[in-house]
This record gives structure tokens, sequence and C-alpha cells, in this order.
């Protein structure tokens, strides 16, 4: 989809909850509005803190609540980008915990003791220690479109916090709010055809994160009998996918994902396919990230398939490596590591005109379609495989786990390293991401659980012989 299509989309969206709150705001009754200036000027700061503590006071009622709260919205859809930060900037600061009323709290709770009283004062600062925003941002809840609302206003406030450590508290309440409420217990696995809703297959173009999908056509070939396409959902956002898969049913383990994606291949018997393929993940909202569903989809999606497919033996993904070339580029400009053979070393000098191993590969590698050039390609093959092996399995992150962030997804689900593929995925960015090379990383039920253990206790990565056989001298 164009970059003009995905706005557009996501215009309408916004045009539908602002036409909701207009009328939520405009009922019979008082209209509490809340006009402001695109850029929220000194005089509009001022009105704006005002109705706020006002949504927080709950003046009125529950009816009256709810149309300031869906006035306080509308006032923050209609602001430029500097004015939303403004607005933020008002419910980090001026709602933010009372530092003395949470002193006093801790005071209180260090001089009592056992029993009841120690019970209060532990209530006591525990209502301290919530900023008053928590419960202002809680009452969007209740708008139509009010949990998207928050989980928007979050992918947008994750860069500022970042930038502006003020906005740091209200970036974090927020992400706590979203947590509780995007509960896997509360989420809703669906599968997704060509049947479903023109506006639902919308947003599957605009939320695609790994394989972009190209038009109408490509679309229904990915939803076609043989393929499978799994989201999760809540029932607050029925209608706005959290994390989508995109599943093959094939036989064997697929090692190119231009075959399965090719729409002139035979249509496959889902009935006699012995694999599932999960050959794209995507998280659709940004405003939910570090709040991990994707481990349960996997699950889910597994259980699924296995109840509905009972011949499918083999449950594998076809993954890009996304650090790769990065990883590996940084290590060629070092221009000192020992990682691959003395043979292949000197294959890889006499193929280019630079003198070390790490200049004559940084070389070839930087040589206008490099993976067209029949002799270069075959000479650079098991150098970049054993050197993808290496990455996969011992480089790490200060925390002990996968710096590959792919890698770090499908090892902490319990999955385990099972193939290296080369030339697996010829396009302009799996080129660039991983020099083509993909990846397999099998999901065995009866290790699943093991394998995560395994992953999150620091041990090694769990990997196949074949895999392992690459770094062999």
């Amino acid at each position: 989809m164009t970059e003009h299509k995905k706005l557009g989309f996501w215009d309408r969206a916004l045009r539908n909850m602002r036409g909701a709150w207009d009328k939520i705001a405009s009922d019979t009754g008082e209209t509490p509005e809340v006009s402001v200036t695109p850029g929220l000027s000194d005089d509009d700061r001022l009105h704006l803190i005002e109705h706020m503590q006002a949504c927080l006071d709950a003046r009125g009622g529950e009816v009256s609540a709810r149309k300031r709260a869906a006035a306080l919205g509308h006032a923050y859809l209609s602001l430029n980008e500097d004015g939303r930060k403004k607005f933020l900037n008002i419910l980090a600061g001026e709602f933010d915990t009372d530092g003395e009323a949470t002193n006093e709290a801790v005071s209180n709770l260090l001089q009592t003791k056992d029993g009841e009283t120690r019970f209060k004062a532990e209530q006591k600062l525990r209502k301290a220690l919530k900023a008053p925003r928590v419960h202002l941002l809680t009452q969007f809840n209740a708008l139509p479109e009010g949990v998207k609302f928050l989980v928007d206003m979050r992918e947008e406030l994750i860069p500022w916090a970042k930038q502006n450590a003020s906005l740091k508290g209200l970036e974090s309440d927020l992400k706590s709010l979203l947590t509780g409420w995007f509960d896997v217990g509360f989420l809703e696995l669906q599968q997704i055809t060509w049947q479903a809703p023109a506006s639902l297959l919308e947003k599957l173009f605009a939320y695609e994160a790994v394989h972009e999908i190209k038009d109408w056509d490509d679309l229904k070939n990915r939803l076609a009998s043989d393929r499978r396409c799994f989201a999760f959902f809540h029932p607050r956002m029925p209608e706005e996918p959290l994390i989508f898969v995109w599943v093959a049913l094939v036989n064997g383990i697929a090692d190119n994902v231009q075959v399965l994606l090719d729409q002139d291949a035979p249509l496959g018997d889902p009935e006699a396919a012995n694999s599932a393929i999960f050959y794209s993940i995507s998280n659709a909202q940004a405003g939910l990230s570090g709040i991990n569903f994707g481990n349960f989809l996997i699950k889910r999606v597994v259980d699924s398939l296995s109840k509905e497919l009972p011949n499918l033996k083999n449950f594998a993904t076809l993954s890009p490596l996304p650090g790769f070339r990065l990883w590996l580029d940084e290590r060629l400009l070092e221009n000192n590591f020992d990682l691959l053979t003395t043979e292949q070393d000197e294959e890889i000098m006499n193929a280019a005109s630079k003198g070390s191993p790490e200049a004559a590969l940084a070389e070839l590698l930087a040589r206008d379609k490099w993976y067209e050039d029949e002799q270069v390609s075959k000479v650079l093959r098991e150098p970049l495989l054993r050197l993808c092996a290496y990455y996969l399995l011992y480089e790490k992150r200060g925390g002990g786990t996968s710096t590959d962030s792919v890698a770090h997804f499908h090892l902490n689900n319990g999955a385990q390293v099972e193939q290296l593929n080369w030339q697996a995925d010829m396009s302009e960015r799996g080129i660039a991401q991983s020099a083509g090379i993909m990846l397999n990383y099998l999901y065995n039920l009866k290790t699943i659980d093991i394998n995560h253990e395994s992953y999150r206790a620091g041990e090694d990565v769990i990997a196949s012989s074949q895999v392992k056989n690459l770094l062999k001298n």
C-alpha cells in the first residue's frame, strides 16, 4: 500500500474517533468545551489545566465526567505536534505525584508497627504514589475508541520521553495502565480471511512490517486456502489487530520467501501439508511496545492449527536476521577478528583486491549487486553462513540475550535455531539486513518450555547440528 493510502486509512480512523467524541460532548445538557489553538498558547494552557482538574473532581456525575473526557480528548486531537507535546507536559508536570504527601506517607509507614495501623499507612503510601494523571487517563477507557486513543498517545509519547526526562513518568504510568488492560487473558485469537471486512484487510497492508504486501492480488494470495493469517484482538479495539502472523501450509521446511510468496505457484493442499511455516509476524500497535504477547500468539496458533490439521508435524519459521549485516559491518571496521577458516580467508582475498580478509570481505559486500555475480556469491556463501551461525549462537547483549531482535523473540518463546538458508530473501531489504540469508526456527512442542528456560538462564543457544557444523574448522 502506498504511503498516501496509509495516511488515508489513518485519517478516516481519526475522523471516526473525533465524530464519536463530538457527539458525546455535545449531547443535551452542559457542553464542556475545550477550545484551543493548534500550538496550545499560554492562555490555552491555563484553560486546559482547569478542565483537567474538573475531570478529576468528577463534578456533575458520570455523564458529565464522560463528556468532559470526550472534550479533552477532542482538544488533544486538534493540536499539532508542538501542541501535543505541551499537552503531555501539562499532564506530566501538573498532575504528578505530590512529593510532600509521598514523603509524609513514607515517614508514617516507617514509624508504624504491625497491625491495622501499618495496613492503613501502606494504603496511604500507595495512594500517594499514584499520580492524579492516572485517574484522568483511565477516564478515556469509557469512551468509544478511547483505548485506541491511549495506545496511539503512547506511540507518540515513547520517543518524546527518551528526549525529555519529565515525560518518563507519564509514559511509565501509561504503559502500566495498558499492560493491565492488555493482559493476554483478555485477548481474542481470530483467523483473518479474504472474507474479512475491507477496512480490516486495509490494516494488514498498513501494519505488515516484514514482507510488504504489494497489492490486493498479493494479499489474496497470502489468504488462500493453503495459507493462514491469525491475529490477537482486544474487546475494546475489536477492529484493530494487535499482532498478527502469516502461516504457509507446505511440505518440508520452506527455505526461500520469494518462492513462498510466489503468486504464480500452484495452490497447495492444506490437508496434505506436513509443515506450518510462520513467515511473518508484525506488531500492529507501536503504542503497545514492551507489552509482550507475541509468544502467546505463536503457541495459540500452533494449538489451533494442530487441532484443525492433525497431519502437521513441523512448526517452524522462515525468519529474517535484521541485525546481521549491521553487526558484520561493525566487526569488519574493527579489522581484527578471526572467525573464518584459513581456506575461507584465502578464497575471499583471491576474489578481491584488498589485502586482509576483513578488507577483502568488506570490498566484496560493497560491490553493486554482488549477489548477482555467480563467482562472488559462490565465494561468499560458506563464509557468510559461518559468520551468521556465530552471530546467532554467540553474540549476546549485556543481559545474556541474543543481539538479534528476531532471534531473541523466537528463542525466548522456546524455539531452536534449525537451518540457515542462503539467498532466501533477495529483496532489497533482505540483502541490506542479512545478505539475503534467512533462518528457520523450529518449534518442537515437546521442548518449547525446556528451551525457553534454558535461554532465560543464559545457557548456550539451542541449535541443530547442521548450524553448529558451520562453525567447525
